[in-house]
């Protein structure tokens, strides 16, 4: 537990860090907005990913490893990681996400009350409103494609992994 509360300070340190740092340096409206997208957008994705390892079965990824698939080993050490890989996935990043997009909202708020100064606090709730709205949907429409392409979807975060581990000769996941 004390290391998946480090992992989580950590990794929401360094996005809150870099998103405070280049949002207060470009101070523009449409980074802004591009950098919350991309903050939602990994929140839903690995959401799906989350929910997939849940109901992903341990059988293909074990054919698959043993006619030397690329991403097969990494896709099968997710599955048999489940509970860890989804606490990771929807807990640690999703919370995280969810944290960063809301400051970006008010972020952007702020930017946008600026040319309409009478409008702050309806531009807050309309914005906070949005980015909620914008992530319950998109997470239910993932779960749904998750729990019905569990696979493919591993598969793809197999291989994903694999291509990461090779190219940043780092491990992101481990054999145990």
């Amino acid at each position: 537990m004390i290391k998946i509360a480090s992992l989580t300070f950590g990794l929401a340190l360094i996005f809150t860090v870099l998103s405070e740092y280049f949002i207060a340096r470009t101070q523009s409206i449409f980074f802004a907005t591009f950098f919350l997208v991309v903050i939602i957008l990994l929140n839903i994705v690995f959401d799906i990913v989350g929910t997939a390892v849940a109901a992903a079965e341990e059988a293909p990824f074990h054919a698959m490893a043993s006619k030397k698939i690329r991403g097969a080993k990494e896709s099968y050490l997710l599955v048999r990681n489940a509970d860890k890989v989804a606490n990771f996935c929807n807990d640690v990043i999703g919370d995280i996400a969810g944290t960063i997009s809301g400051a970006l909202g008010i972020s952007l708020a702020l930017q946008i009350g600026r040319y309409f100064p009478g409008y702050l606090a309806l531009i807050n709730i309309l914005i906070t409103s949005f980015i909620a709205a914008v992530i319950v949907a998109g997470k239910a429409l993932g779960k749904k494609i998750a729990i019905e392409k569990a696979e493919k979807v591993i598969a793809l975060a197999g291989i994903t992994i694999y291509h990461l581990e090779k190219n940043m000769k780092v491990k992101i996941i481990k054999d145990s």
